[in-house]
């Protein structure tokens, strides 16, 4: 599946949301700088008429008529006109007022030298220069934005490209890699920014697990060979001294220990090349269960040796499992192996519960501490013989396969149930 280019599109809208807002910000500032000078030169005029008219009434004890027709003086502000009166009695400390009909005004308080107080008022609705041209100003704000927006787009476009395409290359590949066809070269790999770091680096974890699959696969090679062959012939001369009628009992003893231990380590390998693997197996077709048990009990049988165990077997001929038999064969040469090594006397019951296989035995008792941690490696109970690794690897492949698997350990003995579905 082709990854969406994610990056490539954050990197333009970055780029928009920072174009948009420093042009927001900027035709913010311009219009704000264009009324304000405007303002600024409304109440200069005002103030330059404010001293000539408090100088002319210090000198003369009235006041002056303005100077400029567009400007009324006003001792009252009942004389206001209408618009102004109702405005200023609702904001008597404001200093601008918008009016009727494309008025504006802007005033400014007096003091004479009687102390009472007259307004300057300056009526300037046809003497303003940005609100004729206020559209026209954001018009062209707006076009001048959206031509930098563009720009802006264009730009980080092409960073974005230059950015992201190495980066999609070396995704594209990455998903694609398979443990048995690594690539020797990635691509931008030359660069000397950060890309090409990751790149470099990227190879050199690829070479690392290059060697570690090509050492893993010599190892299972090696291992299916060099440990299968002589199992092989220690089980068939165990086998031909076991005919031996000449053999004493401890002899017979002895020679039932090697091909005990022989079968077990058979087993551990079976189980640890089936972990080695590296897709799990799939099943043909359902497994049936019986016949498959009845060949473990067969295989395991040695390991009951010649102590008073009972096997009972209820499972019917019709019960079958998602899971391949090849798998299963290990797990339950494990499980059922363990339950009769672990068996002093008694029954080991193998039925089903509930949509699973149980495998029960009574054995010795656990202790609570060690129930919790006896499937990690190297637990084990005391008096074993083992190494404690034989339920751990179990759960290894019950997991690899996607089996459920569950061991109980009560007073009564050991419980082990296999899910027989996926």
């Amino acid at each position: 599946m082709k990854p969406r280019r994610r990056l490539h599109r954050r990197l333009l809208a970055a780029f928009a949301v920072l174009t948009l807002g420093v042009a927001g910000l900027f035709a913010f500032y311009a219009i704000a700088f264009v009324y304000m000078v405007e303002d600024r030169f409304f109440v200069a005029q005002l103030d330059d008429e404010a001293a000539y008219l408090i100088q002319a009434q210090a000198a003369t004890g009235g006041w002056p008529a303005p100077r400029s027709p567009h400007l009324a003086l006003h001792t009252d502000s009942a004389a206001f006109p209408a618009d102004l009166r109702a405005s200023f009695a609702a904001e008597p400390r404001r200093r601008e007022f918008p009016g009727h009909d494309g008025r504006h005004y802007h005033l400014l308080q007096l003091s004479g030298v009687d102390g009472r107080p007259a307004w300057l008022v300056a009526e300037v609705g046809d003497r303003l220069v940005v609100r004729p041209m206020r559209q026209r100003i954001f018009a062209l704000l707006a076009w001048s934005g959206a031509i930098v927006l563009a720009l802006a787009l264009l730009l980080g476009a092409w960073i974005a490209r230059r950015t992201s395409r190495p980066l999609a290359e070396l995704a594209d590949v990455v998903a694609g890699l398979q443990p048995g066809e690594l690539p020797e070269r990635l691509p931008a790999a030359r660069g000397d920014d950060e890309i090409g770091t990751l790149t470099r680096g990227l190879e050199a974890l690829i070479g690392r697990v290059r060697t570690f699959v090509a050492r893993e696969q010599e190892f299972t090679r090696d291992a299916s060979h060099e440990l299968r062959t002589p199992l092989t012939v220690i089980r068939s001369a165990g086998e031909r001294l076991a005919a031996e009628a000449r053999l004493d009992d401890a002899q017979r003893r002895h020679l039932d220990h090697i091909r005990l231990s022989a079968a077990q380590l058979e087993q551990t390998v079976t189980t640890l090349l089936a972990l080695a693997r590296e897709q799990p197996l799939e099943a043909a077709g359902p497994t049936r269960l019986l016949p498959l048990i009845e060949r473990v009990i067969v295989e395991q049988a040695p390991l009951i040796g010649e102590r008073p165990i009972r096997v009972d077997l209820d499972v019917t001929p019709a019960c079958t499992s998602a899971h391949p038999a090849a798998v299963l064969h290990i797990v339950l040469s494990n499980l059922i192996g363990n339950a009769f090594a672990h068996t002093e006397r008694g029954t080991v019951r193998i039925d089903l519960a509930g949509g699973a296989l149980r495998i029960a035995n009574r054995g010795h008792a656990i202790d609570d501490t060690l129930r919790a941690t006896l499937h990690q490696p190297f637990t084990k109970r005391e008096g074993s013989a083992g190494f404690g690794l034989g339920l751990a690897i179990v759960q290894r492949l019950c997991d690899r396969h996607g089996i459920a698997l569950a061991i109980v350990h009560d007073a009564d003995g050991s419980r082990a149930c296999v899910g027989l579905h996926a």
